[in-house]
């Protein structure tokens, strides 16, 4: 039987080595791999680009790389939760390619799929469309946008098996489920690791073909990015 375990997330992150190109998955701070990113803190890796659609939070998530400077480069969607990655972007600290979110989740698909590129009317005639092919299909411009190449893709799922199968839970499925597969090497961090058949194959979002490294995390804190409430009696 074919086992994608390792025993910590130490040894998940062997490998991982400074100037890498790593997506992370999540949304905003949701399904996010944070046991992963508490460990590469600890590291001395350093000049990473890393392709993630939020860049977390001043203490937490990616924000905490941000704050060692381990981040040459952030590739991503929306990025105004965090006020150190704000300060790095604009003293020219941090290197930022903004990409509008549709186009980030394709260029991970597209990456898993083992597709080069395509085109996508999302960005034309914005400075997103600078230096990139231009084509008209059907009436409408498109600009071409390649596939991403990472070296590892660090997912989150709420339970996984020892074979590396993967169920995301609500949103955390969004841009987990597109990365997992999409680099060189996908570490997978789960809730919950169970053995191999435990799971309904029919429950199951991204099969252990996708996955080379599987492990269980030990501390899950469960923020809540922004929290919006209102007043009794209104």
């Amino acid at each position: 039987m074919i086992t994608k375990k390792v025993n910590n997330v130490q040894e998940a992150i062997t490998g991982i080595e400074s100037g890498m190109t790593i997506m992370f998955g999540g949304f905003g701070l949701c399904g996010i791999p944070e046991n992963t990113i508490a460990a590469l803190v600890k590291t001395q890796i350093s000049d990473l680009t890393c392709i993630s659609n939020n860049a977390g939070v001043d203490d937490f998530g990616l924000g905490l790389l941000l704050q060692k400077r381990q981040i040459k480069k952030m590739i991503s969607s929306y990025v105004g939760e965090n006020a150190e990655f704000e300060r790095q972007m604009l003293s020219g600290e941090l290197e930022v390619e903004l990409t509008p979110q549709g186009t980030l989740a394709e260029r991970c698909r597209a990456a898993q799929a083992g597709i080069p590129a395509f085109f996508t009317p999302a960005g034309y005639g914005t400075e997103v469309a600078k230096g990139k092919e231009v084509r008209e299909f059907n009436g409408k411009m498109h600009i071409m946008e390649e596939a991403f190449r990472a070296d590892f893709a660090i997912v989150k799922a709420w339970k996984g098996d020892e074979a590396g199968n993967l169920i995301f839970k609500g949103t955390a499925r969004n841009f987990n489920a597109c990365m997992a597969g999409a680099a060189k090497i996908t570490i997978a961090e789960v809730e919950e690791l169970v053995p191999v058949g435990t799971l309904d194959p029919n429950q199951i979002h991204i099969p252990g073909i996708m996955v080379q490294r599987i492990f269980q995390g030990e501390k899950f804190e469960k923020r809540i990015e922004q929290r919006t409430v209102r007043q009794r009696g209104n």
